[in-house]
């Protein structure tokens, strides 16, 4: 299969479940979409700035096949969009967590997954440890693992966020890494990773999106209570 709409279609799909949904009264996500645009335009300059150094580089790259052919620098319009589109959908998934598991226990999971994290991370840095992404992603990975770990409390429901957003992630980057085409969108050069898959997806790309999704909610997260603290401030 070949489409070259196919990668900004997987970005224009994204979003528009949790947009749908914004309205719930319950969650009232659309009073949030300010910050997680924010929080995202935030993230994503170091991000992009990585995603280019990687890509002028050769570690990763991306099939024409499946581009509309914008570029900023060397990433595709659509690579630029995903660092938007994503976390602002992840960071929908954090606070319907936030809501719906508001009374419930999650400390002894918290610790498991955490744990898991860790183990999962050391394991893959050191079969990747002469690969780029093994380090880059990895290193990162373990310090956010140590934080969030260190904040568990302030923190308590993002670690079931991140797995309930796993499902849709396996979704779509298995479809950005080759699943069910003739070729995947996005390449690995098996020589700057563990050369580890769960199907197409490569191993690093997991902690990459924890990664990812910490940073957001470490921001979003800011900005409400900021925001909050200013209205109760107004005279």
């Amino acid at each position: 299969m070949n489409s070259s709409t196919l990668y900004l279609l997987l970005i224009l799909v994204t979003p528009l479940f949790p947009m749908a949904l914004s309205f719930d009264k319950k969650v009232t996500y659309f009073k949030k979409w300010k910050f997680a645009f924010l929080s995202a335009l935030i993230i994503a300059i170091p991000f992009l700035i990585w995603d280019e150094i990687f890509t002028q580089n050769g570690f990763w790259g991306f099939n024409p096949d499946y581009l509309v052919g914008i570029y900023l620098g060397s990433l595709p319009l659509e690579e630029v969009l995903f660092f938007i589109v994503v976390p602002f959908a992840c960071l929908f998934i954090y606070e319907c967590v936030k809501y719906y598991f508001r009374n419930m226990n999650l400390r002894k999971a918290n610790l498991i997954i955490y744990l898991g994290l860790f183990v999962f991370s050391v394991w893959i840095f050191l079969v990747g440890f002469n690969a780029w992404y093994s380090l880059c992603a990895l290193s990162l990975g373990l310090i956010l693992v140590i934080v969030m770990f260190l904040k568990r409390e302030q923190y308590k429901f993002f670690p079931l966020s991140f797995l309930l957003a796993l499902i849709p992630f396996f979704v779509i980057n298995g479809i950005l890494t080759g699943s069910f085409l003739d070729a995947p969108i996005v390449w690995y050069n098996e020589a700057e990773f563990s050369g580890i898959r769960f199907f197409t997806i490569p191993a690093e790309d997991l902690i990459y999106a924890w990664d990812l999704l910490v940073l957001n909610v470490f921001i979003f997260d800011y900005l409400i209570k900021k925001s909050r603290r200013s209205i109760n401030e107004e005279p």
